[in-house]
């Protein structure tokens, strides 16, 4: 009797070996977004939410942070392995130049182009602003030191002959923005993000606000030099107290994985992106945004290759 229970024991202490071993681990991944007021912390937030309700042992974290440059950087140290960025910055971050000069971050690889930033231009109504030109000597903020809002806002002053000099230029997140424009510390302000922007959003609800536009002839001369740009008009509707629509430029929000993640990995997340869009877009706007046919236009980054395996199942890649 005494040697069938250890046969027995044996046997059972096998099976649990073995189970365990069989085990697939979780994998824990770190995606990095922007400021808590902004679209890239709420929507990277629904994301993770996909991938770890709709994907088996995946745990992904947002984290938030100062948004695009940071993030490259943060995929570039290792400290991440998702990001979400606009894709003019991660241009410059794999040819080393503009934000990144002399620095090459190229372990950054490309998943899918999310949906388009729009590079809004907020102004008080009696700033006394009614063109960009009109910045000079106003209180304006240009984006978080480093930002890609801040490479937006330098690009286009310069377009109308203005510089960081010109201006009493502040450095500030998108909520820092808002509170020192509500509190009159400011006369305008730039962000770069999906819209409606919630900081925005913000200060309508008790003031008004005015978002300048691009004129055309600018507009034709940022794109031939940055092609990253594209055209985009605001509508009057998108934030309370607009009087009009605002003609402005738009780059792309992307979001990206290091080269170091595995491919079966990245394959997955790419897929769960479309495949669950139904779901996305009833956590976060910006789902219904996504396009499939589009996820892989405008890149100048590579794919990563789970990204690119997905994509040539659907026919977007040879």
């Amino acid at each position: 009797m005494k040697k069938l229970l250890i046969a027995i024991l044996v046997v059972v202490l096998m099976a649990t070996v073995v189970l365990t071993g069989c085990t697939t681990a979780k994998t824990n991944l770190i995606m990095a977004t922007g400021g808590t007021s902004g679209t890239y912390y709420s929507f990277g937030g629904a994301i993770c939410q996909i991938y770890n309700t709709k994907l088996d042992n995946m745990n992904v974290t947002a984290q938030s942070t100062g948004a695009s440059k940071e993030n490259i950087r943060l995929i570039g140290s290792k400290e991440a392995e998702l990001a979400i960025v606009q894709n003019d910055v991660m241009d410059y971050a794999y040819q080393g130049i503009e934000l990144f000069n002399g620095e090459k971050i190229q372990n950054i690889r490309t998943v899918a182009i999310l949906y388009p930033e729009i590079i809004q231009i907020v102004v008080s109504p009696d700033s006394g602003i009614n063109s960009i030109a009109d910045m000079k000597g106003k209180r304006i903020s240009v984006g978080d030191a480093g930002s890609g809002v801040e490479a937006n806002a330098k690009q286009i002053l310069e377009a109308y002959g203005l510089t960081f000099d010109d201006i009493q230029a502040s450095h500030l997140s998108f909520s820092e923005s808002a509170s020192a424009f509500k509190d009159k510390q400011l006369d305008g302000f730039f962000v770069t993000a999906g819209s409606p922007n919630p900081a925005i959003q913000e200060i309508t609800a008790l003031s008004s606000i005015k978002l300048l536009s691009v004129d055309d002839a600018t507009a034709d001369m940022l794109i031939a030099k940055y092609p990253f740009y594209t055209k985009y008009s605001i509508s009057k509707e998108t934030y309370k107290g607009m009087e009009s629509d605002a003609n402005t430029l738009a780059v792309m929000a992307t979001l990206i994985a290091g080269s170091e993640l595995e491919e079966d990995v990245v394959y997955k997340l790419t897929k769960a992106l479309f495949e669950y869009q139904t779901e996305l877009a009833t956590a976060h706007a910006k789902g219904n945004e996504m396009r499939l046919a589009t996820a892989v236009q405008g890149v100048s980054v590579p794919f990563h290759p789970g990204a690119e395996k997905y994509y040539k199942e659907k026919g977007l890649l040879e």
